[in-house]
């Protein structure tokens, strides 16, 4: 295949925020498997705004004190000098992920945050992406490591890869039938040949 871009989540796949969704859901008085965003959609004002706040100190202490993956900045370096193009599509706010990719040394010209439209996993921010760059959804892989990434992916119709952030074992469910499994940004070789790309 011919692989024009590549698009990532940020949380948990090129950085590690420490983000503790448990604890915020908690702390929002949520169940142990509600979606943030769309629950606090729901929500009336008075209780929305309480809840975009707990979010907000959760997501600024995540991005005070994130680091990259180990191997990300070569990762990105090598697809810079195949001139692959590069992008973020996140559920988190813009001025979050200015400050986390401040924090980690990382730069990115296109980056789709949750004020710019629907969120994953609708695969609006990925189709936004590649008619701005101008490439066919297929010439595109997705990276991420929660399966609304994947699922996101699945429906803009690019190939997708789900990071296990080192773990050996995942929860199927996460997985969503990813197209490619991907341990560490340290050990690519296996997924740039099956890319077709150089190693």
């Amino acid at each position: 295949m011919t692989v024009s871009g590549f698009i990532f989540d940020l949380d948990g796949t090129l950085v590690d925020s420490k983000l503790d969704f448990n604890k915020m859901r908690q702390e929002m008085g949520l169940g142990t498997e509600a979606s943030i965003l769309e629950e606090i959609d729901k929500m009336d004002s008075l209780q929305a705004y309480r809840c975009l706040n707990i979010l907000h100190q959760h997501e600024l202490e995540a991005a005070n004190n994130a680091s990259t993956m180990p191997g990300v900045h070569q990762f990105l370096d090598r697809l810079h000098n195949l001139n692959i193009k590069r992008a973020i599509v996140t559920r988190n706010a813009h001025k979050i992920v200015n400050k986390t990719l401040q924090q980690c040394g990382l730069k990115f010209e296109t980056v789709i945050a949750r004020e710019d439209g629907p969120v994953k996993p609708d695969p609006w921010a990925i189709n936004h992406i590649c008619q701005m760059w101008g490439v066919d959804t297929t010439q595109v892989v997705m990276v991420g490591d929660f399966r609304y990434d994947i699922e996101a992916g699945q429906a803009a119709g690019t190939k997708t890869v789900f990071f296990t952030q080192g773990k050996q074992t995942v929860d199927p469910r996460q997985c969503s039938n990813a197209d490619f499994v991907l341990q560490s940004f340290e050990r690519v070789s296996q997924l740039l040949h099956a890319l077709q790309l150089p190693l």
